[in-house]
């Protein structure tokens, strides 16, 4: 007699059942709009990585997928910011962030980069997700182009838009320090408005003082040197040699 056929369980049944071990989730970001996007993602990543550099407690990236489904499937609930901030973490190198994975910690601080494919989500659907399911105390949105700065703080569980400074700076209270365009780039400021700078940019800076020191150092010896000449000068006037003095 023959015996039953076996149900063979579907490819996508076997896939969405696997608890995936931690870091065997890898990001599932599309391209970024331009050059200029992945710029300005590299520069915030490069400046928080600088600017806590001794700091162990935290992890900053961008453009890479965060998995939040409560079912633990990489298939069900995920987004990419374009850059976030986790604090009181781990620094170490990832392949996604995965919620259930990082003991359910979601972004402290987002920042979304506005394009024309891009912006009606950033400002409406993901504006909703960060505040009803990640809870993000800090969210802004910038855009590249036209420099669009906007900013928001998590207050009794709803967004309450940033005020600017006079300047248009937004302060974030999760990195402790201003959001403002420099340039035509958004940049970090510290709380005394000093701008938060790149590793060559400190060397550069550096380098100006040394200069600066020494053209002032070489401004006062010149000055002791006209001086010299004068005084000799005076003293052949009135009949004494000056390198008969010493």
């Amino acid at each position: 007699m023959s015996q039953p056929l076996a149900t063979t369980p579907s490819l996508q049944a076997v896939t969405e059942s696997i608890i995936f071990p931690p870091g065997d989730i890898y990001s599932d970001e599309p391209p970024l709009e331009s050059d200029l996007h992945r710029e300005q993602i590299d520069l915030l990543i490069r400046l928080i990585k600088w600017w806590w550099r001794d700091r162990q407690d935290f992890y900053t990236t961008g453009n890479l997928t965060i998995y939040f489904s409560p079912n633990q499937k990489k298939s069900e609930e995920f987004r990419g910011p374009d850059f976030f901030v986790v604090l009181d973490t781990e620094k170490k190198d990832r392949k996604s962030w995965v919620v259930w994975q990082e003991d359910g910690k979601y972004p402290n601080v987002i920042i979304e980069l506005l394009s024309n494919s891009t912006a009606s989500v950033d400002k409406g659907l993901k504006k909703q997700i960060y505040q009803n399911t990640f809870r993000t105390p800090d969210y802004f949105w910038f855009d590249p182009n036209n420099l669009e700065l906007q900013g928001f703080h998590l207050v009794d569980g709803q967004y309450q838009d940033l005020v600017p400074t006079e300047s248009g700076w937004l302060w974030s209270q999760q990195l402790g320090l201003y959001l403002a365009v420099y340039l035509g780039k958004l940049r970090f400021f510290t709380p005394d408005k000093q701008l938060v700078m790149l590793p060559e940019e400190e060397a550069n800076q550096q380098l100006q003082q040394v200069n600066q020191q020494l053209e002032q150092t070489n401004q006062q010896l010149e000055q002791e040197r006209q001086r010299a000449a004068i005084l000799a000068e005076r003293l052949r006037a009135a009949g004494i040699d000056p390198e008969q003095i010493f």
